[in-house]
């Protein structure tokens, strides 16, 4: 080895030197090497020797690489080497398991210093994926050989524990094959104890469901290892019960410790979760307190699926918690967390119980197929006398209603505020937003009125899509008389005795209809009706099938001449949003630091203040090419800034879009010239949120925004020179 390090440049004398060294690590000669370290006393060793030798046995393919470079050989290459020296490790401890047997004393410090240092060196999947299914194997029939395991991974240096025993809960499939080759190692030494209840279950989250099976069943298969089962159970309940922890830890972490903590309820027993039940009751409780309060759906789903289990557990003498959410793949996969399934130690355990269905299905058929089948009531001989009655074609019947939709929109608001029949009622809301769009003089007229009609509207009757009606209607109402309705919706945004579903309701509205106002091309056009509404049915006769054929003939018969003309593109038209963007925009960033009695932006109500820096967004965004962009893009940046350390992910979100629809909306030169003290400060911020922030979304979008604002950097750099 001193003759290759001391090569200035790969040469032949080298490369002989390396093919030797080949042919010795063929030969198995490595084995040896380890092995004659292991036979020597602990007073008779010599460390400075073991210690160079360590570095030259697991650093060798570094240095071959390093002189070799281009020239290296594929023995030297990390990926085969650490595959040969987990082969030589077993070579070793088939020999340790050997000279045991035979009375003989040695020690495998050695062997466990080189898989510690090969660990460290980041190489776990290449030399335990060769140890860990030799060890499996062999430990499950020979206490000798899980007595030499446990010493082996005992004998680890402290430096590189975590590092082992990380490979070996990766890699090892099933709890039972980690106890045989760990034992009891949690108890006897402090780091591992640190790393498995520690490390690998609070301060990283990056591990599979099957590695977090693997850890906790580990501490559950002993009777010495159950109490830091119920001592993880505790810590994992007060951390998923902290509200800081809730605002400041991701969601694939919260994921992570949720199913960590089914995992543990389901391996302990009711007598255990009895002796600390008021403790965790407590932590669960206030977890599902933070976790419902959450603006984020899949924080409250989590705080549901982890309360309804947990509560069942902890206190199944109490009465359940109950939840709705929608299922996804993630909550399925938790609740199969919540029920222990054992698992077979080998597949031949499992097979004997799948191998007599499989012999005995034949027979049952055979049997059955010597009975005859009684025919079911109603069978098709039975009723041959019903053939000569034909069904009535009743597709194009429609339901009969007493009472007629109404002509005029005052009609309607009529219909809505004091009638009594619910008809009528429901046929007046399907008909208000045509009629609003058929007769914009008339709705201007009492478009306040309506609009708070439809604000304060409650759903009296079944009616099949009712929100989606009455928002319709209300943006058709906002888009016909803008300013005066706008105004008044935003007024009473902040207004007292506005429950937040309707406060988030004013937000859509002013969105969709923000929208609508600045679409090119609306002016001249008609909303479309959907065919499945039924008030668009009502004054027209279902067209005939034979109708419908015909037509199709004679346009495929049809022969068109034409001179080939260009297509025209849409005719231009102004923006009407231009003239009415400050009436959506201003009043509603003006008073969002005054709390009221029922209402606190900056409080309890961080949902409707995500709402409404998304809502803010979109509107800036909307409010391009306008003569307010650039006062709005001010006011907003002051907003994004006195808000920029909120605890809650969904505000960041809309913080950040808010800084993007900015950027994007008002002009170049006259962000430059109008905005450059904001610029700098919005700047680095978002570099420190795309660096620091602990939600994956917002550090993306902080990124975008950093792109759009190098885009604007490197769009006026040419018009400055």
């Amino acid at each position: 080895m001193e003759a290759i390090e001391g090569a200035a440049s790969p040469s032949f004398r080298l490369m002989k030197m390396a093919q030797l060294l080949a042919r010795f690590l063929r030969k198995g000669r490595m084995a040896a090497v380890m092995e004659g370290q292991c036979w020597q006393q602990t007073e008779l060793a010599f460390p400075p020797l073991q210690e160079a030798l360590l570095s030259k046995v697991v650093g060798l393919p570094d240095r071959l690489g390093n002189c070799l470079q281009h020239e290296n050989l594929s023995e030297f290459f990390p990926q085969n080497y650490f595959l040969l020296l987990g082969e030589e490790v077993v070579q070793v401890l088939q020999a340790i398991v050997d000279s045991l047997r035979g009375g003989l004393d040695c020690s495998v410090s050695f062997v466990s210093q080189v898989l510690g240092k090969a660990c460290v060196h980041g190489r776990q999947k290449e030399i335990l994926g060769v140890l860990v299914p030799r060890l499996t194997a062999l430990t499950q029939s020979s206490c000798l050989w899980q007595r030499v395991c446990w010493r082996l991974v005992e004998r680890v240096p402290d430096r590189a524990m975590e590092a082992v025993l990380t490979g070996l809960v990766e890699t090892a499939s099933r709890p039972e094959v980690l106890s045989r080759l760990l034992g009891n190692l949690v108890m006897k030494n402090k780091k591992a104890q640190f790393v498995m209840t520690q490390k690998l279950l609070f301060l990283q989250y990056g591990y599979t469901t099957p590695v977090l099976q693997s850890l906790l069943g580990y501490l559950a298969m002993d009777s010495q290892r159950r109490p830091l089962l119920i001592q993880a159970l505790k810590e994992l309940l007060e951390m998923w019960g902290s509200s800081s922890a809730v605002r400041h830890t991701p969601l694939p972490q919260q994921c992570y410790i949720s199913k960590a903590v089914l995992i543990c309820l389901a391996h302990l027993g009711d007598e255990e979760l009895q002796d600390s039940r008021d403790e965790l009751l407590a932590s669960l409780m206030a977890g599902v307190k933070c976790r419902l309060d959450s603006s984020l759906p899949a924080v409250r789903r989590l705080g549901m699926i982890v309360a309804e289990v947990a509560s069942a557990r902890i206190h199944p003498e109490g009465p359940p918690l109950k939840f709705q959410y929608e299922e996804d793949e993630l909550s399925r996969e938790m609740l199969v967390l919540a029920t222990l399934q054992p698992v077979a130690d080998s597949p031949s355990e499992a097979s004997p119980s799948v191998t007599p269905v499989a012999t005995e299905a034949p027979d049952k058929e055979n049997v059955d197929d010597g009975v005859p089948q009684a025919q079911p009531e109603g069978s098709d001989s039975e009723l041959d006398s019903d053939d000569e009655f034909v069904p009535y074609d009743m597709s194009g019947d429609r339901e009969l209603k007493s009472s007629k939709a109404p002509m005029y929109v005052r009609d309607c608001v009529e219909a809505l505020t004091t009638s009594e029949d619910w008809e009528r009622w429901e046929a007046a809301l399907r008909a208000l937003e045509g009629l609003v769009f058929r007769n914009p003089a008339a709705t201007r007229e009492v478009s306040v009125e309506l609009a708070k009609v439809l604000l304060h509207l409650e759903e009296k009757t079944s009616v099949v899509g009712f929100e989606g009606l009455r928002q319709r209607a209300l943006v058709a109402v906002t888009v016909t008389d803008p300013a005066r309705v706008a105004e008044y919706l935003t007024s009473q945004f902040y207004a007292v005795n506005y429950s937040l579903r309707q406060r988030m309701d004013i937000l859509d509205v002013l969105t969709l209809a923000a929208q609508e106002l600045s679409r090119p091309g609306r002016l001249g056009r008609t909303p479309q009706r959907s065919s499945l509404d039924p008030t668009s049915q009502s004054g027209c006769t279902v067209t005939p099938a034979w109708r419908a054929v015909v037509d199709e003939r004679v346009r495929s018969k049809t022969r068109h001449f034409s001179k080939g003309s260009p297509r025209r593109g849409p005719a231009g038209s102004p923006n009407e949003f231009n003239s009415v963007a400050g009436y959506f925009f201003f009043p509603l960033i003006q008073r969002f630091d005054r709390p009221l009695v029922t209402f606190d932006l900056l409080g309890d109500d961080q949902l409707v203040l995500g709402r409404l820096a998304h809502t803010l967004g979109v509107l800036m965004y909307l409010a391009v090419n306008t003569t307010v962009a650039v006062s709005m893009g001010k006011t907003l940046l002051e907003f994004v800034w006195a808000l920029r350390f909120h605890g809650d992910a969904y505000v960041r979100w809309g913080l950040l879009s808010a800084v993007s629809s900015v950027l994007l909306s008002v002009p170049a030169e006259r962000l430059l010239a109008d905005l450059p003290d904001e610029l700098l400060e919005a700047r680095s911020w978002l570099a420190d949120v795309a660096e620091k922030d602990p939600d994956e979304d917002c550090r993306m979008l902080a990124v975008k925004a950093l792109l759009l604002l190098e885009k604007l950097k490197d769009k006026l750099l040419p018009l400055s020179s």
